[in-house]
C-alpha cells in the first residue's frame, strides 16, 4: 500500500445509541480536511450533530448515501492520502465491509463504551476511558449534581481523535459507589486527585460542568500541578443563586410526569428530554443511597437555597489557562456569574442555550475545547 487511509465510521454519540442517519455530508469528495473539521451531519433519534474527522487526510470515498441509516461502527467514508490508488481504496472498502458485524461495534469502535472499576482509596469509581494516551495529551471530564459519565456522551468521541480522554461517575453517581462523604466540592475534588493519580497521570486538562465546575476549581486551588488548563462549563461556585426548584425537583420527583419538567429547567430545546432519559434517572434514582446522597450534596452545596461556597478567588491566582462557556438561557445557573473576572479568562456565551451547553452547542463547544487544549 502506498499511503495511509483512514476509515471513517458512524460515531457512537451515547451509550444507548445503536444506529445513526448520514444526515448530510458537509465537504465534497476531493477535499482535504484536517482532524476535527466537521464533515458530515449524523442524526439520531435525540440529536442532530456535526462529525469531526478523526484524522487528516483527503475525502476520496462517501461510502454512506446522505440519509441513509447505518449502525454504529459502520464505513460511510474513506480518508487517503493522494498517491493511494483507487483500486487500493475499493480493496479496503470490501475488506472492511466484508468483516465488519454491527453486533461488534460495542467492541471495535467505541471506547466510550469500555467502562472500568477503579479503587480509589475505599470508593470504587466507575471510568470510561477513550483516545490514547501515547499520542495526546489527558483530558478529564468531570459532570455535575445528578449527572454521570454520559453528559459528555458528544464530548468524549470528538476529543479522543487527537486526545486521551478520561470520564467518570462522581461518587453517589452513576455506577460509582454510593457514599459522597461530606458531599463538599472539597471533599469530592480530593477523590478526583486520587483517581488521576490510580490512572497514573502526570497532569490533565480538567473539564467541569456544573458542580463539577467547583469541584474543577477546588482540584486546581488544592493540586495545581494536576491541572493542566480549565475548561469551565456553567460552572458553580462563582456566585450565589442556584434554582432550588431543580436541585429539590431532581431529589423529589420519582415519576416521569413530575420529573420531567424538572429536567427540562437543564436545556433551552426543551424537547431534548426524552423519555429514555427520564426514565433512566428514575432506574438510578431507586437505587440503594442515592437519593441519600444526593440530600447531602445538596445540603452541603446549596444550603438555605444559596451556593455556600466561592472559589471566584481561585481565578485571581490559579496560573494556567482558563475558558469559560455558558449558554446564555441557563435556567439553573447565571451566566453573569462570569462577569468580573480576570481579563485573561476567555468567557464565550452560546445563545439560544442551557445549562448544558456541550449537548446544544456540541460543534461549537467541541471545537473549542479542542483548540483550546492544543
Amino acid at each position: 500500500m502506498s499511503g495511509t487511509i483512514t476509515p471513517i465510521t458512524m460515531p457512537k454519540f451515547g451509550l444507548a445509541m445503536t444506529e445513526g442517519k448520514l444526515a448530510s455530508w458537509s465537504l465534497p469528495v476531493g477535499k482535504e480536511v484536517k482532524a476535527g473539521d466537521e464533515i458530515a451531519d449524523i442524526e439520531t433519534s435525540k440529536i442532530t450533530n456535526g462529525y469531526e474527522s478523526p484524522a487528516a487526510g483527503i475525502l476520496r470515498r462517501q461510502v454512506a448515501p446522505e440519509g441513509e441509516m447505518l449502525p454504529v461502527g459502520a464505513l460511510i467514508g474513506v480518508l487517503a492520502d493522494a498517491d493511494v490508488s483507487d483500486a487500493e481504496i475499493d480493496a479496503f472498502i470490501q475488506n472492511f465491509n466484508d468483516n465488519f458485524s454491527s453486533g461488534e461495534t460495542e467492541d471495535k469502535n467505541s471506547d466510550a463504551t469500555a467502562r472500568k472499576i477503579v479503587d480509589v482509596g475505599d470508593l470504587k469509581i466507575s471510568v470510561q476511558e477513550s483516545g490514547n494516551r501515547e499520542t495526546g495529551s489527558s483530558v478529564l471530564l468531570i459532570h455535575g449534581f445528578g449527572g454521570d459519565v454520559s453528559n459528555w456522551m458528544l464530548t468524549q468521541s470528538a476529543l479522543a481523535s487527537s486526545h486521551h480522554v478520561i470520564a467518570f461517575d462522581l461518587p453517589g453517581h452513576g455506577e460509582s459507589t454510593k457514599q459522597v462523604g461530606d458531599g463538599t466540592p472539597t471533599g469530592f475534588a480530593k477523590t478526583v486527585e486520587d483517581l488521576i493519580k490510580a490512572l497514573d497521570l502526570s497532569e490533565a486538562h480538567v473539564v467541569g460542568h456544573s458542580l463539577g465546575g467547583a469541584i474543577a476549581l477546588e482540584l486546581a486551588k488544592s493540586a495545581p500541578n494536576l491541572v493542566k488548563s480549565l475548561i469551565l462549563i456553567a460552572p458553580a461556585g462563582l456566585g450565589q443563586d442556584i434554582n432550588m426548584n431543580f436541585i429539590n425537583g431532581f431529589i423529589d420527583a420519582d415519576r416521569r410526569k413530575t420529573l420531567e419538567p424538572v429536567l427540562q429547567y437543564l436545556v433551552h430545546d426543551k424537547s431534548l428530554i426524552s423519555r429514555q432519559m427520564v426514565e433512566g434517572i428514575i432506574r438510578y434514582k431507586r437505587l440503594d443511597g442515592v437519593v441519600s446522597g444526593l440530600k447531602t450534596i445538596a445540603s452541603a452545596n446549596f444550603p438555605d437555597g444559596k451556593q455556600a461556597v466561592s472559589l471566584r478567588s481561585v481565578l485571581e491566582t490559579f496560573d494556567k489557562p482558563v475558558q469559560i462557556l455558558w449558554g446564555e438561557q441557563d435556567e439553573i445557573l447565571s451566566t453573569k456569574d462570569a462577569d468580573g473576572l480576570p481579563a485573561t479568562i476567555g468567557v464565550t456565551r452560546f445563545p439560544e442555550t442551557g445549562h448544558m451547553p456541550q449537548l446544544e452547542q456540541a460543534a461549537a463547544v467541541n471545537k473549542k475545547i479542542s483548540q483550546f487544549i492544543e
